[in-house]
Order: C-alpha cells, then sequence, then structure tokens
C-alpha cells in the first residue's frame, strides 16, 4: 500500500539514498510475517519399523513448527501400548498393527484411528548368507538359528500367521520385542535367519533378504492417532495431517512403506 507523508528535503534525500541502497521500491509494502500458532511440547510413541521415516518426516515437520518441541519414542507396538494404558504422557500413537491400536482405543482413550501406511514381511540373513537359507522352509531345518519378534509384537504375529500359512514349524532361538533387535541379531551374525518388514531390511546393507511365498497374505496396516487426552492436541492433530498427507506419505514410500 503506498503511504504519503511530508518531510525535509534533508529527510527526504535520506529516504532515496536507503531505498537505493536496498534495491526496493520505495513504495513496496512489507510482505506479512508468517503466523505459526502451534508451539509447546509433543511426544509421540510410534513403532520401531517406523523410526527411519518419522525421523525424517518429524525434521521437515519441525521445519515448519518451530516452536514445537518434538519428542519420539519407538519400540514394539505392544511395550508402546502398555506404556500409554499405564499414564505415559504421550500425544501421538503410531501402530504397527490394528491389535494394538485397539489397546489403546477401546477404553475411550483416543479416538478416530486413520491407516497410513502398509508394510510386508522379508526373510533377513546376515550377507553371504552362510547358512543357505533361501526358502521359508529352510528356517525350519534344526540347526538354523531363527530369531523373530516375540508373539505379542506386530511382526511376531505376522510372521506367526506368514509360517503358519506356509506350513512351517520352527522353534526360535529368540523372541524379541521389537523388529529392531531382530535385524541387529541377524546383521551381527547372532542368528541365520529373521523375519523383519521389507522397510526394515532396506536400512543396512549388512543383511540380504528375499519375499517368501505368502508373504503378500499378511500385510501389517500401520494406524495413527491424536489421543483423546493428549497434552498439545493442535500440536499432534498437525502431525497427523503432515503424516497422512502429500509430504508425509512420501516420506513414507521413500523408506520403502506401502499407501494406506
Amino acid at each position: 500500500m503506498r503511504r504519503t507523508m511530508t518531510i525535509a528535503a534533508g529527510g527526504a534525500a535520506l529516504a532515496l539514498l536507503l531505498s537505493g541502497c536496498s534495491g526496493a521500491p520505495q513504495d513496496a509494502a512489507p510482505s506479512p510475517a508468517h503466523t505459526d500458532t502451534l508451539s509447546g511440547d509433543l511426544a509421540i510413541s510410534a513403532a520401531a519399523s517406523l523410526k527411519g521415516a518419522f525421523d525424517e518426516a518429524i525434521e521437515q515437520f519441525s521445519s515448519q513448527h518451530p516452536a514445537v518441541t518434538v519428542t519420539a519414542t519407538y519400540d514394539g507396538s505392544s511395550t508402546l501400548a502398555t506404556q500409554i494404558n499405564g499414564g505415559a504422557r504421550v500425544d501421538v500413537f503410531a501402530s504397527a498393527d490394528e491389535a494394538n491400536m485397539t489397546k489403546v482405543t477401546s477404553p475411550g482413550l483416543a479416538v478416530d484411528p486413520v491407516l497410513f501406511a502398509h508394510n510386508t514381511l522379508v526373510v533377513v540373513v546376515p550377507k553371504g548368507n552362510p547358512a543357505g537359507i533361501e526358502t521359508l522352509a529352510d528356517l525350519a531345518d534344526p540347526d538354523a538359528k531363527v530369531v523373530l519378534c516375540a508373539p505379542e509384537v506386530p511382526c511376531g504375529g505376522a510372521s506367526q500367521r506368514l509360517l503358519d500359512g506356509q506350513g512351517v514349524k520352527l522353534t526360535p532361538v529368540s523372541q524379541e520385542q521389537n523388529v529392531t533387535a531382530v535385524l541387529t541379531k541377524v546383521r551381527s551374525d547372532e542368528a541365520d535367519a529373521g523375519l523383519v518388514y521389507k522397510t526394515d531390511a532396506a536400512t543396512t546393507d549388512e543383511v540380504e533378504s528375499f519375499t517368501p511365498d505368502g508373504a503378500d497374505q499378511v500385510v501389517n496396516s500401520y494406524p495413527i492417532v491424536v489421543l483423546e487426552d493428549a497434552p498439545n492436541p493442535d500440536a499432534a492433530q498437525a502431525f497427523v495431517d503432515f503424516i497422512t498427507g502429500t509430504a508425509g506419505q512420501q516420506i513414507l514410500a521413500m523408506f520403502g512403506f506401502d499407501g494406506p
């Protein structure tokens, strides 16, 4: 908007000089500053398999909302659900399955979970595949050291459904509380093979992987929700909107997740 005023000649000369130095038109109006109304702390509990994608999403979200301090906790979805039901201060819960989301939503602690991603199991083996694991049936070899997620963990439940569906029976050498622990044991040669999500296998070049028969019949659905008693509901809803929006979906796809 053009502004008019009466000024002394000396003042006018000074104004003209400053205008020339700035390179801006004398009558250019200042652009309004962007106002971000979001602030405060935002606590997110997310399945361990989401760590890479959510770390990137949080970085981008934080650049858009610099007054929001985001803290993320990653673990098995069953562990996170137990923490939430035990009173943990959490704004957003992202689970690797709908069963553990139900544990949180059924008591009325949250409303309207939204599916935002899908994931599929793969068999991972150490680099070079020293045990020669080439099929899902090979996991049943008594000499094979196989590590799985615990049954209550989403990757564990999916692994058992996959094995049952293909008629493969085995006794794992250990059952871990999250998918990251399974990948770590295989990567460090503590196990000959394990079942993890394809997105986890893609995070390291220290393992090899293959998609077993029947994996397309055992697909995990990932829901996300703003907890009903969230301490920062506005920031929580903004993060959920980000994850389910274009930018969030592009990040998830970049990390190997399939769309909802």
